[in-house]
């Protein structure tokens, strides 16, 4: 795993022709470099048998994942707005969550009455829901106080054990974006 640091790292990797695009990120695996997000999303997944046993159930995950995927944006830009704008922010978040996403979610766990989000099985769909859960109570703790089942689905997903594993103290998990990071950013990538 390497990170950008300086501009002129960039700069190598888009003048090497490392990068289809342009633009990061990038995956090296199984001899490919991987470019665009939901693209190195749905390899890894269908790799690592996160993607569903059928056409129906990989239909209804990447349904999931882009609806999710849509909020989980606005959390991913939210340390790069202005400082004034960041609560306001977290309010327009919390409202998207609460009146449009999390809802869907509820019932879909209610309805069927399994584990995860689809089929019986982990799934790429389970995972982004969860990073995305985790990122907003960093900001709002008791976001899921009026969802019963995603309140245990969280509980029960965090306790997968390559999950659990993952969310320790030590692990390979980033912390949330701070301030040196979104210089960072703006160092690298800002015209």
């Amino acid at each position: 795993e390497e990170f950008l640091e300086t501009r002129e790292q960039l700069q190598r990797l888009q003048n090497g022709n490392h990068l289809l695009f342009q633009q990061v990120p990038m995956v090296e695996i199984d001899g490919m470099k991987l470019v665009q997000t939901r693209s190195i999303l749905h390899y890894i997944a269908e790799k690592h048998h996160l993607f569903g046993s059928d056409l129906k159930e990989k239909t209804l995950i990447d349904m999931y994942v882009e609806g999710t995927l849509d909020l989980l944006e606005m959390i991913i830009m939210h340390p790069f707005l202005k400082p004034d704008d960041q609560q306001k922010e977290v309010v327009n978040m919390t409202q998207k969550a609460v009146i449009r996403y999390f809802p869907v979610f509820e019932k879909i766990l209610r309805d069927h009455g399994q584990n995860f989000l689809v089929g019986n099985q982990l799934s790429l769909a389970d995972v982004i829901l969860l990073q995305t859960i985790l990122a907003l109570e960093e900001k709002v703790p008791n976001i899921l106080s009026v969802f019963p089942y995603l309140q245990e689905y969280s509980v029960k997903i965090s306790n997968v054990p390559t999950i659990k594993r993952f969310l320790e103290p030590g692990s390979k998990k980033k912390p949330p974006p701070d301030d040196t990071y979104v210089r960072t950013v703006y160092t690298i990538f800002a015209p």
